[in-house]
């Protein structure tokens, strides 16, 4: 039993033995040798290589599937070696002739092809003048109303393009040997050489070459002078988005924002960070926090504006050091604000709570009915900044942190209703957090069997903001409802019912505690 290897040629598997391998491989690389490794030379061997494995796969049957060495022997009989191009002129004309006599294959020229091709094929199928088969096609295209047209589109599907030298020769029914081959390819070569040479000779080329310099010209000139204009202006646009981006800053970190809230470009006119700052970090870490901030967020401004004024006045200066110099700045700015981040981070770290409850006396009351009570911040308090959980109030030039509380209807374990406030709040330690929540002011008021809750909360006059909040559950008994009054939606939240209804859906309507849950009640 013979070894056998596994072989790609021109893309197409092969199974050969391991005799008819080394004959195949003395005999490619033979012809690689011959033809060289330029360009031409290439082409060449992808389109021997090609006609090879056409050659092979037209031996190939179910029975035998593997390449011998007689396959071998007998392809390179069909396709020739180098040392037979060196023949006698009398032999070469012998051997075209003998080829002439090769039976043709009918392909659509690429070459020659004005659509499809298929008129450049069959006029080398039938070795006919490529002209007078047009004219023959447009007088049957209209003789026949078309149908030499329709003819014409199914040869185009159906016959198969010329694409490698060896279909090509095919196609003028020559053998696709290895000497005819590079025959081919040399032509083609020479032709488009030829053509490029009397194109570039002419005077149309001359001319075309001069006007497309001088149009290259122009548009060079053109196109230096926009990029000149653009960057004047984008470099504009860079210091006033800068200058105006530092005065931003500096009104709404600083000053303050009143005299220029409106302005454009303006960096948050509506936010003033110190006040801000103030109701979450300690007071002796907001200066220095105001100080990183400004930097980290100042210098690349300044940045811009550096970089601006190099666009447009064209000044020469030590880029380098001044780069380096903001970068370093900038980067200890942010390592110090992170350091400075954490510890303020640490006053979140524990939390407490304070629950009181309240029970509602009313053996008579079936239904509690609950109300928002007034909202009195609207009378005589300006709201500086509402964000979600909790606003800042100003009143009476002073600022107070209000938060937003939320309730719940849940069931009772008894037969009286129950009220319960829950009070949460988070400190850098238990005792801290617990102090936060014993300085929490909520309120609710009770008119026989209705209650009115406060729309907001208080933290304390000194407090600062550490996560407040006010959880506040009904306790309604099975058998007894509540009425959700129009405006409760501000505060209820989540409450679970049978028929899973959306909270701003529960309200103005009566609810009533039964085994399987809270369940909308039909008045009569």
């Amino acid at each position: 039993m013979k070894k056998t290897f596994t072989i790609n040629i021109s893309g197409t598997i092969f199974h050969i033995e391991e005799d008819a391998y080394e004959v195949l491989q003395k005999y490619l690389i033979n012809l690689k040798n011959h033809f060289g490794v330029d360009e031409e030379g290439k082409e060449i061997i992808a389109d021997i290589e090609a006609r090879i494995a056409e050659i092979f796969s037209s031996k190939s049957t179910d029975e035998k599937k593997v390449i011998t060495v007689e396959w071998v022997n007998s392809m390179v009989e069909i396709m020739g070696t180098p040392e037979d191009f060196a023949e006698e002129e009398g032999e070469e004309d012998v051997s075209i002739a003998s080829e002439a006599k090769r039976k043709r294959r009918l392909y659509r020229d690429p070459d020659h092809r004005v659509l499809g091709g298929v008129c450049g094929g069959l006029g080398a199928y039938f070795n006919m003048d490529l002209v007078i088969l047009r004219i023959i096609l447009v007088i049957l295209f209209f003789v026949t109303s078309g149908a030499a047209g329709l003819a014409y589109i199914i040869l185009w599907i159906a016959v198969p393009k010329a694409v490698s030298t060896a279909q090509r020769l095919e196609m003028r029914g020559q053998e696709a040997t290895v000497k005819n081959i590079e025959k081919s390819i040399k032509e083609e070569v020479k032709e488009v050489k030829e053509s490029y040479q009397k194109f570039k000779e002419s005077d149309t080329y001359s001319k075309g070459k001069k006007s497309m310099e001088g149009a290259g010209d122009v548009v060079y000139n053109i196109f230096k002078v926009i990029l000149k204009v653009f960057v004047i202006v984008f470099g504009v646009f860079l210091i006033i988005s800068g200058f105006f981006g530092i005065l931003g800053l500096a009104s709404s970190m600083i000053i303050g924002h009143s005299f220029v809230e409106g302005m454009p470009l303006i960096w948050g006119p509506e936010i003033h960070v110190p006040n801000m700052l103030n109701h979450f970090i300690e007071p002796g870490a907001v200066t220095w926090g105001l100080v990183l901030v400004g930097l980290i967020t100042g210098l690349p401004l300044l940045a811009l504006v550096y970089i601006g004024t190099k666009l447009v006045f064209r000044y020469k200066s030590n880029n380098a050091i001044v780069a380096l110099s903001m970068a370093g700045v900038w980067l200890v700015s942010l390592f110090a604000l992170l350091i400075l981040s954490v510890g303020q981070v640490g006053n979140y770290k524990q939390s407490s709570s304070i629950t009181k409850s309240e029970t509602i006396s009313c053996d008579s009351c079936q239904t509690l009915y609950l109300r928002l009570g007034e909202d009195k911040l609207d009378d005589y308090a300006e709201i500086d900044w509402d964000v979600e959980g909790f606003k800042v109030a100003v009143i009476d030039g002073e600022e107070v942190v209000v938060g937003y509380p939320q309730l719940d209807v849940i069931r009772s374990s008894g037969d009286d209703f129950v009220v319960t406030v829950r009070y949460s709040s988070r400190g850098k330690t238990r005792d801290d957090a617990k102090q936060w929540c014993e300085e929490m002011v909520y309120a609710y008021e009770r008119t026989d069997s209705t209650l009115y809750f406060d729309p907001y909360f208080f933290i304390g006059d000194e407090a600062k903001w550490r996560g407040q909040e006010v959880d506040i559950k009904i306790r309604v008994p099975e058998g007894k409802a509540v009425f959700l009054g129009n405006d409760m939606d501000e505060i209820i939240h989540d409450i679970e019912n049978v028929s899973n209804t959306w909270d701003g859906d529960m309200v103005g309507k009566y609810w009533e505690m039964k085994p399987e849950g809270l369940t909308e009640k039909t008045i009569q």
